[in-house]
């Protein structure tokens, strides 16, 4: 028997107020335990489609969705959807790294203090199992009382996967996580994501095609809003079936 899809998006399409139309009858499964790596050229709707996953955009006036984005078989825009509950299940984690104005360790606890733990020991063992998952316990522990804006760039960013990961998501949305790093803390955050598909649904929007090629077990390319093609990591970067993927990937254009 075929496994589910942890996300099954059916003919999506998403309206600005304006007209302007970033995503066009998309359709497409994101399976657990998988890299799915959402590639193309700016501008092509790549970051909506990810914030329509736990309804970021909800707040942007005049805004049409059509279709259907189903969690685990659940229409997340449906009628009575507890948004807050939604978006513990689906962490995102942006380009920009945003440390909370407080230590390292109040970067991890006031999320999950909200969500209502509050044993001392369950909160340090949250702590360390989030840092280590994105491999920075051993640079910090520490250091979990100086502020989380004295780390470098690249620590920042694992802080702030950690704290997604504090909350004990499902899935993790990233928007080019390592878009600001270095080649050495960017090669860190890609192996931190090989260890959390273990446990963890993983959709990313890289910052390259290189990156895409490296980390995606599968992988979609979209151009101007537009699903044009999916498959295989391993495949789709080698052996492409859309010429337009193909003259993307070649860097014949983009």
């Amino acid at each position: 028997m075929a496994e589910a899809p942890k996300f099954l998006l059916d003919q999506v399409s998403y309206t600005y107020e304006d007209g302007v139309q970033p995503l066009r009858g998309v359709s497409l499964r994101i399976y657990p335990n998988q890299i799915t790596a959402i590639f193309g050229p700016a501008g092509g709707g790549k970051s909506t489609l990810l914030r329509l996953l736990n309804r970021l955009n909800d707040l942007i006036p005049g805004r049409r969705l059509e279709g259907r984005i189903l969690l685990d078989g659940e229409d997340i825009y449906a009628p009575g959807v507890d948004v807050h509950a939604l978006r513990r299940r689906v962490g995102m984690v942006f380009a920009t790294p945003v440390p909370l104005p407080m230590s390292i360790r109040q970067n991890l606890t006031y999320g999950l203090e909200l969500a209502g733990v509050h044993s001392r020991a369950r909160l340090d063992e949250l702590i360390e199992h989030s840092l280590r998952a994105a491999a920075l316990w051993d640079e910090v522990q520490d250091r979990l009382d100086e502020p989380g804006s004295a780390l470098s760039g690249g620590q920042q960013q694992r802080l702030c996967l950690a704290r997604t990961l504090a909350l004990e998501p499902e899935v993790i949305l990233l928007d080019e996580p390592t878009s600001g790093l270095d080649p050495i803390s960017t090669a860190k955050v890609e192996a931190s994501l090989q260890e959390l598909k273990q446990h963890y649904t993983i959709v990313i929007v890289p910052h390259s095609v290189q990156q895409a090629a490296r980390v995606a077990d599968h992988a979609v390319f979209i151009l101007q809003g537009e699903l044009v093609e999916e498959g295989l990591g391993s495949l789709l970067f080698t052996q492409p079936r859309d010429r337009r993927t193909e003259d993307y990937v070649t860097g014949r254009f983009g």
